[in-house]
C-alpha cells in the first residue's frame, strides 16, 4: 500500500508526480477541487462530491474534459492502485498548461489529478479533548468576489488562517464574513447547539456547502434533533451549550474552546451525531473493488 497519483493519464506513486510549472492551477490557483473520502473499501458520497465539483468548475467556466463516468473511474483506479481502504481522495482539475498571464482562454487542455493518500489533520489526543480555536483577523471573502460556494484551488485564505491559530497555539481559526457573521473553521463547517436547536451557517454567510455537513444535517433530522441553518455571531458559539465542526477530512470532532472561553467539555449531541456519521460511512459509498 502505497500513496497513488492519476495524472495525464495514468497512476503513478506518489514520489514520481509531477505538475509542470506552466500549469495555471499552479500559477494562478485557476482550477477546483473536492476532498472525498474512502472507509472500509468505500467511497463515501463520490457522486456527490462528483456534482459539487461539476458546479464549481462550471462556476469558474472550466470544462473538465472528462465527464462524470470518466471521473468516478479515475478516483476507483487510483484508490485500488494505493491498496488503501481508508484513505483521503483530492481530486484536482485545473485550468491546465498555459503562457504566462492570467487569461484563461489560452489554456486548452485542463488537467485532472487524483491523488490518494492518508489524512490526519487532527490527532486523536485533539479529537478526543477538543479543539481550541481563535477568531481569525482574516474575513471570507464576501459572495461578490469568488463565491465561497466554489470549491477553488485558491485557498490562501484559509492557509493564512490557520496559520494565525497555530502560531497562537490553538488548533484552528474561526473565520467571519465581511458583516461579522459566523462563515466556517479554516477546514470545516461549523455547527452550533444553542437553545436546544442544533444551527449551522447557510452558504449565504460564507460557508461552503459541505458533503459532510449535509450528512450531519441529515442524521440530525432522523435522530429528532431540531436543526436549521441560520446566521451565528461570535457571541452564539460562546453561548452555545458545544460547538463542533465537520469535513471530509477532519470528520466530526467538538470544539471545547474560542479565544479562551470554554465552550463545552460534555458534547453529547456531537458525539451522537458523530456515531450515526461513523455508521453511515462505514456501510454506505461505492465499492472500490
Amino acid at each position: 500500500m502505497s500513496d497513488a497519483v492519476w495524472i495525464d493519464g495514468e497512476v503513478v506513486e506518489a514520489s514520481e508526480a509531477r505538475v509542470p510549472v506552466f500549469d495555471h492551477g499552479l500559477l494562478y490557483g485557476d482550477g477546483v477541487f473536492e476532498g472525498i473520502r474512502v472507509h472500509g473499501g468505500r467511497v463515501f458520497r463520490l457522486d456527490d462530491h462528483l456534482e459539487r465539483l461539476r458546479a464549481s468548475a462550471a462556476g469558474i467556466g472550466l470544462e473538465p474534459g472528462h465527464d462524470r463516468a470518466a471521473l468516478r473511474d479515475v478516483v476507483l483506479r487510483t484508490v485500488r492502485a494505493s491498496g488503501y481502504d481508508d484513505a483521503y481522495v483530492r481530486l484536482l482539475v485545473t485550468r491546465g498548461d498555459g503562457p504566462l498571464g492570467v487569461d484563461p482562454t489560452r489554456c486548452t487542455h485542463p488537467r485532472v489529478i487524483c491523488i490518494v493518500a492518508r489524512l490526519e489533520i487532527f490527532d486523536p489526543e485533539r479529537r478526543r479533548r477538543g479543539l481550541d480555536l481563535i477568531t481569525s483577523s482574516v474575513r471570507r471573502d464576501p459572495a461578490g468576489a469568488v463565491d465561497p460556494r466554489l470549491k477553488t484551488l485558491n485557498y490562501l485564505g484559509s492557509v493564512l488562517a490557520k496559520r494565525e491559530a497555530v502560531l497562537a497555539g490553538a488548533d484552528d481559526a474561526l473565520l467571519l464574513n465581511p458583516s461579522g457573521a459566523v462563515a466556517e473553521a479554516s477546514v470545516g463547517n461549523v455547527f452550533a447547539f444553542v437553545d436546544g436547536r442544533l444551527c449551522t451557517p447557510p452558504a449565504t454567510d460564507g460557508a461552503l456547502g459541505g458533503i459532510t455537513r449535509d450528512t450531519l444535517i441529515e442524521a440530525a433530522g432522523a435522530l429528532g434533533i431540531p436543526v436549521r441553518e441560520a446566521s451565528l455571531g461570535r457571541v452564539d458559539l460562546l453561548r452555545a451549550q458545544e460547538a463542533f465542526m465537520s469535513g471530509t477530512g477532519a470528520g466530526v470532532v467538538g470544539i471545547r474552546s474560542l479565544d479562551g472561553v470554554q465552550i463545552s467539555l460534555e458534547r453529547p449531541v456531537c458525539e451522537k451525531l458523530g456515531r450515526a456519521y461513523a455508521e453511515r460511512v462505514a456501510c454506505e459509498g461505492v465499492p472500490v473493488r
